[in-house]
């Protein structure tokens, strides 16, 4: 099996720190802080060639698989920028993989390599107010006239919409009591953010702020038949192809939280003196750390499983929904450890720790809730009767 060897591990772990650490801690606090968006931070990326890692070569990438893409994006994370700093770079990843599976060698040719230069902003409008995960309950819909489609509807919680050009946007193409199956009559695009067409109104959140979350009214959108993603009806199945990766980006990003949660536990934890002694001589503060450590390097472990899978063509969805569910759980965790033991200060934003909390409590419930993450294992590994 393709495995990605450790001297290349380590390369791409050496050259992605070598650009994070001009965007340390205080980049970030401030990214947040005053919701700005780190565009000095997306450039470098850009300029660098790591917004087309998994991009082919013929489109000007560098052709690499999720094993690659996982290593970065824990390295992106896990230096201080957290999910800010993941979101900025994750849908260049692997967000543009319908239009590479399924869209034409001219949409290709048209928007991947201005995406891999970073000259095209592009965000996903999938999830509805009334359908959140249950996708085939959607009711924005687009209605065929000459030359394209008018499309009426509402997205939300959709990221990077500010400063998007285009939507990877899923609607309903035929009613679902109109369809076979319900998971029929679904068409996605690739639509431009007309603003004449398409309000953005930013949803007031706990964390990330330096990547707003929007809300999306979309008013009679025309969208050309040429922006038109696959065949009409199919979008839902081509959404999916991509699951499996994200499961393992999302798990990576997680991963890289926890490990900077669990870094900045520890050094506190030696200097930080309380009657007389560093209060990580306690074994009530160094258990949990340790017990982090364990749980951290075990589902990084997990990850390389399901990215090399990924990579060989082999099923992997066990493995990926599996490490998203443990990556999130155990990194969150260990954030709330690092937390606890800096005690009032781990409360302040003067220690970042709170930022790394706020944060990655989020990816227990996005791109998919860990519960449905069960529901799933329970069903399809397990055998067990269908949930849901």
């Amino acid at each position: 099996m393709n495995e990605l060897s450790t001297e290349d591990e380590n390369e791409i772990r050496h050259a992605v720190r070598a650009i994070c650490q001009d965007f340390p801690d205080e980049y970030w606090a401030d990214a947040d802080e005053n919701h700005k968006f780190p565009w000095d931070f997306y450039k470098a990326m850009a300029e660098a060639g790591w917004l087309g890692i998994t991009t082919p070569e013929e489109y000007g990438g560098g052709g690499a698989g999720v094993q690659a893409a996982s290593i970065f994006m824990e390295e992106v994370a896990g230096n201080g920028g957290g999910l800010n700093a993941a979101t900025t770079v994750q849908v260049a990843l692997f967000g543009l993989e319908p239009v590479l599976k399924h869209g034409t060698e001219e949409q290709r040719q048209r928007f991947l390599p201005a995406a891999i230069a970073g000259e095209l902003q592009v965000c996903f409008a999938v999830t509805e107010p009334d359908a959140g995960t249950e996708t085939t309950s959607i009711t924005t819909t687009a209605r065929k006239v000459e030359g394209g489609y008018i499309v009426n509807g509402r997205k939300v919680f959709i990221s990077r919409a500010l400063e998007a050009d285009r939507m990877l946007l899923i609607t309903r193409t035929a009613p679902k009591s109109a369809s076979p199956k319900v998971t029929d009559g679904m068409t996605l695009f690739f639509a431009k953010m007309d603003p004449e067409h398409v309000k953005i109104n930013p949803i007031p959140k706990l964390g990330r702020n330096a990547i707003a979350t929007n809300e999306l009214v979309i008013d009679d959108l025309f969208i050309p038949d040429e922006d038109v993603v696959g065949e009409e009806g199919k979008g839902f199945k081509y959404l999916l192809s991509g699951l499996n990766a994200e499961r393992i980006i999302v798990a990576s990003l997680c991963l890289g939280i926890g490990r900077a949660s669990l870094r900045k536990a520890v050094e506190y934890a030696k200097q930080r003196e309380v009657f007389g002694r560093p209060i990580g001589m306690n074994q009530g503060v160094q258990f949990p750390l340790a017990d982090s450590l364990a749980k951290l390097d075990a589902v990084e472990l997990l990850i390389r499983k399901a990215a090399i899978l990924y990579d060989n063509g082999q099923p992997c969805a066990k493995e990926a929904n599996e490490a998203k569910y443990l990556a999130s759980e155990w990194a969150f965790e260990a954030a709330d450890r690092a937390m606890q033991f800096h005690g009032g200060y781990g409360y302040t934003k003067e220690y970042h720790v709170e930022r790394y909390w706020r944060e990655v409590r989020v990816e227990r419930i996005a791109p998919i809730s860990n519960e449905l993450v069960l529901a799933f294992l329970g069903e399809k590994v397990l055998g067990l009767p269908r949930s849901y």
